[in-house]
């Protein structure tokens, strides 16, 4: 399958980074914590803020304090994270200011990730904290779009969580799924022709699978 776009937004957890390991170790401290069931909270968790995670679960706390607790234990612990395959190379060769990160990590825990796993930090990144709500909500795509100057409809987001998915359609882009649609990035590939307007060209087959 082809993609014709202008730039690419990319979401972080499960996307470029391979981060499960140390987020399943700190749900399952919150889920024991307050006796839930930590495959309840799994379930829903991935690729929404930790805020409105805590919010669902444990309506009675305060979940901005929580979140900021959870948050800052999960900067100290980078043990198993890793770039999702051939996430590195596939960076390397798209320029700069044609690619950012839509996250719903903080900004910190983004930048403490991203350099566990040896990849760069974009200019327009967007995070948590840059957003009233998050995903699915798609403002958070549609201010990395604009923070590259691409119009919402050139933009081909990638991401891995239903919730992302949701938010980058409902934004009027093309989305392909990570995990779905391809596992990594090693049967990718990029095409960008001279002349004329800068175009993407993003494809995968069956290698991509």
């Amino acid at each position: 399958m082809t993609y014709d776009c202008d730039a690419i937004l990319f979401d972080l957890d499960g996307t470029l980074v391979d981060s499960h390991e140390v987020v399943v170790r700190y749900w399952q401290r919150f889920a024991d914590q307050h006796g839930i069931d930590v495959n309840r909270i799994l379930a829903v968790s991935h690729g929404r803020r930790t805020a409105e995670t805590i919010h669902m679960f444990v309506p009675g706390i305060d979940a901005t304090a929580a979140a900021l607790e959870f948050n800052r234990a999960e900067e100290l612990d980078t043990d198993g994270v890793v770039p999702i395959a051939a996430a590195a190379a596939l960076l390397a060769g798209l320029p700069r200011e044609r690619w950012t990160i839509v996250t719903s990590c903080p900004r910190k825990l983004a930048e403490v990730r991203l350099q566990a796993a040896g990849l760069p930090v974009p200019a327009g990144m967007v995070t948590s904290e840059e957003v009233v709500n998050g995903k699915p909500d798609p403002y958070c795509f549609l201010l990395g779009a604009e923070r590259l100057g691409i119009r919402p409809e050139r933009c081909l987001v990638f991401e891995d969580a239903p919730a992302g998915v949701q938010a980058g359609r409902a934004a009027g882009m093309q989305v392909i799924q990570v995990g779905v649609d391809i596992q990594d990035y090693s049967g990718l590939s990029i095409s960008m022709p001279g002349g004329g307007d800068f175009k993407l060209g993003v494809s995968y087959g069956p290698a991509g699978l």
